[in-house]
């Protein structure tokens, strides 16, 4: 029974093959655009954190932390930070790792966001969405870069795509939880005051979001910094490459050295972007 059962398995693995060169055959020329707009907004990102001197970026970011905080103590550990990293000889693979961080934001808050807000207004749709997301969560990683490689070819941008199918679902599901959490006596005093459903969206729904927004771009955030290790095996520059290296050589003290300036980074990240909630 169970012979018989195996010889006659699905193919699952020979239909996606399938699906993966039909796309790859006709579908270059679409993958193509996407790879110069993702390469272009990748070395625009990192011209703007690689140019200036590295004090003037810790800078940017010690003022980032002071408008969103204004905590003194905060500040001085974004320096600290910052300084840790500089005497360990890691700035230039930690702005790369950032340029990837920054893109994936860029990419993922500019899809998760609306599709979210759509969500929340259309339950058929969330209800048709909630197994695509369940399976970009809950899929390896690994298998992501497989047809990233095949569309994209090695480099920055699979790094950048895997880290985008993985990292989607968290701002996808956090605006649909703001935006549909808001209150029916808000929106329904809105509507009594003559709101249009745009003035509803912008004057109600979104402000009353902002805080589960907020929590999903520190999510993105944190996602696509775990993926830095992973967007290293295709070739994907910053702090995931001494990592590889040092797994390939095995290389205590370099692993240990590099993995605990992603941790440094996480860090500083999260207390600077953690914004409190609703009060």
């Amino acid at each position: 029974m169970l012979d018989w059962l195996t010889d006659h398995k699905l193919p699952v693995g020979k239909a996606a093959k399938a699906v993966f060169d039909w796309m790859n055959s006709h579908l270059g020329g679409l993958f193509d655009a996407i790879a110069a707009v993702m390469e272009a907004m990748i070395d625009a990102i990192l011209w703007c954190l690689d140019t200036p001197h590295p004090l003037v970026i810790v800078g940017m970011f010690v003022a980032l932390t002071w408008y969103l905080h204004r905590s003194w103590k905060l500040c001085l550990g974004v320096v600290a930070g910052f300084l840790f990293i500089l005497n360990q000889g890691y700035w230039d693979e930690t702005m790369e790792s950032l340029t990837l961080i920054l893109s994936a934001c860029v990419v993922c808050m500019g899809i998760g966001v609306p599709v979210g807000i759509a969500a929340a207004h259309r339950p058929r749709l969330y209800a048709a969405l909630s197994p695509v997301l369940d399976l970009m969560q809950t899929l390896p990683t690994f298998v992501y870069l497989i047809p990233a490689i095949v569309f994209f070819g090695l480099g920055m941008v699979p790094g950048l795509i895997a880290t985008v199918i993985f990292v989607l679902p968290a701002p996808i599901r956090l605006t649909h939880l703001g935006v549909s959490s808001t209150p029916v006596a808000l929106t329904e005093a809105a509507t009594a005051f003559g709101a249009t459903p745009s003035q509803l969206l912008w004057k109600v729904e979104l402000p009353y979001a902002l805080p589960q927004i907020m929590a999903g771009l520190n999510q993105t955030i944190m996602l696509s910094l775990s993926m830095v290790v992973i967007a290293a095996l295709v070739g994907a520059n910053g702090l995931g490459v001494p990592v590889v290296r040092a797994l390939n050589s095995v290389n205590t003290a370099l692993g240990f050295e590099s993995g605990f300036i992603i941790v440094v980074v996480a860090i500083l990240l999260d207390r600077m972007l953690r914004i409190g909630g609703r009060s």
